[in-house]
């Protein structure tokens, strides 16, 4: 049997206690200190941002944000039960939609080394350009 593709839609309020169990259930760039991600700026990014989530079989699978003012991808996590069946990648292409159509001519992001998350980014044609001060890696991606 197969997995359902991922259907995208918008975040709600009602999807939050979801999104919080997939962020602090994967399996790498865990969050330290949770504290970081404050109730206003997942609310910020609700509110005013591309936060999506990827369902399947009615469930939610992974979610992203992204910042349309600055190109920043925000985050992009899935639920470890629900990796490998496109999710990352169709929330991906989706959040980098919406930015090209609020004008973003490149997207960035920062991931931990040495993770999937890395060789995911590598695989679909985003460039490392550096170090963040905490060492994870910088890249970029060129939109359009």
């Amino acid at each position: 049997m197969t997995a359902a593709s991922p259907v995208i839609r918008k975040a709600t309020l009602a999807d939050q206690p979801r999104i919080h169990a997939i962020r602090m259930g994967v399996r790498e760039n865990v969050l330290s200190d949770p504290s970081r991600v404050t109730d206003a700026e997942v609310a910020w990014y609700r509110d005013h941002a591309i936060f999506l989530v990827s369902e399947a079989d009615g469930e939610i699978a992974g979610f992203t944000c992204a910042n349309p003012q600055t190109g920043l991808i925000w985050g992009l996590f899935v639920d470890p039960d629900h990796e490998g069946q496109g999710h990352g990648r169709a929330l991906l292409d989706a959040a980098l939609a919406g930015l090209v159509a609020a004008g973003i001519v490149q997207a960035h992001l920062t991931t931990g080394a040495g993770t999937r998350a890395e060789r995911f980014y590598r695989r679909h044609g985003w460039r490392e350009t550096g170090r963040s001060l905490d060492g994870n890696i910088v890249f970029i991606k060129p939109l359009g």
